[in-house]
């Protein structure tokens, strides 16, 4: 490959992608309503090239570039959070602004940037003559990710009836390669008891009190050691080998967490008992830990197990509309993915950098004081569709994409023209680098 032919190639769409990206930007596409970042998307495949656009009947856009028989996938959620308290902000996050360097509204980081560089990544494949009869390149731009990482890719796969030989995730990763992530999963304990006038609470059994005792169980098993002396030992014992097989991608990705977020009860009045309480769980899950494990660890809690079957423990479900209307429920279990450091494509998206950025991080030198010393492979903090293609479907996975975590759901969020131009130039560069391994 001429990789210097790659990069001028992707520094001479600079502007088309800052062009681009802001045009997304300026209307907002929260999860379920994203049809105006989709139609935009599309209507720049087709302008660039692409040789087949299609919606799917939830919203997706596909984008098709060459004839391959065999797909290399490059993914971006197209969906953003909302803005939050405008107050926060310092200019209009849907007009947005730019820079020699930057350029700033909701989703640039996280994570409509990457849509950017993939299909201008494509375009440089076409306009180089980088794909022959033996791959071909889909760009997706999926919906609901912000509401239910992954569900999109259940659709693709399983109804779409499309499964690539591996998949770039373009979420922002700091100019690092990425090869996993923590799971995570929505879990509910509903616990139950009997009303009485608050006048008198002995007559009645109060359930907040049954649901206290249980946040205490919870508490420790976040934060206890592993020590034998502990009734509830904590989630820090998955990276010992003495309780995980897998507790070398364990120690790699974090050990997992479980955290209270949402508490609710039911009650006559303010002047009576609780009859019942219930509380969501936000359980971040490492390496060798399941759903059913997780829901199992809650259920074996000592003050779970000592009120019976006044307890149930059970996991959220997911069937919100698409913006076209589409409803596919699923389960709210997002499952930790990792792909070996010496898989074919792990090494492929190193060969392809590493040929044309050399080894260690870059970026706009804004961003070096963060990017500088850290390693060129690392791992997110935050969830992404990976769940769904490698965590659920065992299609590989590997990171790459523009942006900055820390800008992810943040107000003031920016990214970087420097890491549009990066990662087109990588994306560009891929496939061939990967049919050489």
């Amino acid at each position: 490959m001429d990789y210097q032919a790659i990069k001028k190639a992707a520094e001479g769409y600079k502007d088309d992608m800052t062009a681009f990206l802001r045009a997304i930007v300026k209307n907002p596409g929260e999860s379920c309503d994203e049809k105006a970042h989709i139609q935009t998307i599309a209507d720049e495949m087709k302008k660039v090239g692409f040789d087949k656009v299609e919606i799917d009947p939830m919203g997706n856009v596909l984008g098709y570039m060459g004839t391959g028989r065999k797909l290399i996938g490059f993914d971006a959620h197209i969906d953003t959070v909302g803005i939050g308290n405008r107050d926060n902000w310092e200019f209009d996050p849907y007009e947005g602004y730019e820079t020699e360097e930057e350029i700033g509204g909701r989703g640039t980081s996280d994570q409509l940037g990457g849509i950017v560089s993939s299909v201008y990544g494509a375009k440089i494949m076409k306009d180089l003559g980088l794909l022959d009869d033996e791959y071909a390149v889909l760009v997706t731009g999926t919906v609901q990710e912000e509401d239910c990482d992954g569900l999109c890719w259940e659709y693709i796969i399983k109804e779409d009836g499309v499964k690539p030989e591996f998949v770039v995730s373009t979420e922002p990763t700091d100019g690092g390669i990425y090869r996993g992530q923590r799971g995570r999963m929505e879990i509910r304990v509903d616990v139950k008891g009997v009303s009485c006038h608050g006048s008198a609470p002995e007559r009645g059994d109060n359930a907040i009190y049954k649901m206290a005792d249980i946040l205490q169980d919870i508490r420790s098993l976040n934060e206890n050691d592993e020590a034998d002396d502990k009734e509830v030992k904590g989630l820090v014992k998955m990276l010992d080998e003495k309780y995980n097989p897998e507790y070398k991608e364990a120690q790699f990705l974090g050990r997992g967490t479980v955290t209270p977020s949402e508490i609710f009860f039911t009650s006559p009045s303010r002047c009576a008992v609780a009859d019942s309480c219930a509380i969501s769980l936000d359980r971040r899950m490492t390496a060798g830990e399941t759903w059913e494990s997780c829901l199992e660890e809650i259920r074996q809690l000592p003050n779970v197990k000592k009120y019976g079957d006044d307890v149930k423990v059970s996991m959220y479900q997911y069937d919100r509309p698409s913006y076209t209307g589409c409803v596919y429920p699923i389960e709210c279990y997002f499952p930790t993915w990792v792909i070996p450091e010496d898989h074919k494509v792990t090494e492929a998206l190193n060969d392809a950098y590493k040929n044309l950025y050399g080894n260690d991080r870059i970026g706009a030198e804004v961003t070096m004081e963060k990017r500088a010393g850290l390693p060129l492979t690392d791992k997110w903090t935050f969830s992404t569709n990976g769940v769904s293609i490698m965590g659920r479907n065992g299609i590989p996975v590997i990171g790459f994409g523009p942006g900055a975590e820390a800008q992810a759901h943040a107000p003031n969020e920016k990214t970087w023209k420097q890491d549009l131009v990066t990662c087109a130039a990588v994306y560009a560069a891929l496939p061939q680098s990967y049919e050489a391994k």
